[in-house]
């Protein structure tokens, strides 16, 4: 059987909100479940991915009013202030994989 974007989608946000895994989450929903894993990883490969760093685990300087990202020739300059909404809207809208 096929499924489209969308009901791929739908899958996979209901396994998300599940906290299974891929392979127990394909098999009690009756999805073969590797091609389910193949459809996680597939996902993982299209979607940028965070991680969440607590800024009070940062040691900066005090005269450090922003954070550099660099990855090969791209390089983004993040305000240490900036809501971490803002900042996840504006790499998805780059889509940028870090």
């Amino acid at each position: 059987m096929r499924y489209s974007k969308e009901e791929k989608e739908m899958w996979l946000e209901d396994w998300r909100a599940s906290g299974k895994s891929a392979y127990q989450y394909g098999k009690e929903n009756g999805f073969v479940p590797w091609t389910f894993i193949r459809w996680t990883k597939e996902e993982a490969e299209t979607k940028p991915s965070f991680v969440e760093v607590p800024l009070e685990g940062l040691r900066q300087p005090p005269q450090v009013a922003e954070m550099l990202i660099e990855k090969g020739v791209i390089r983004i300059h993040i305000p240490l202030g900036m809501d971490c909404n803002r900042l996840r809207a504006a790499l998805e809208g780059l889509r940028v994989v870090l």
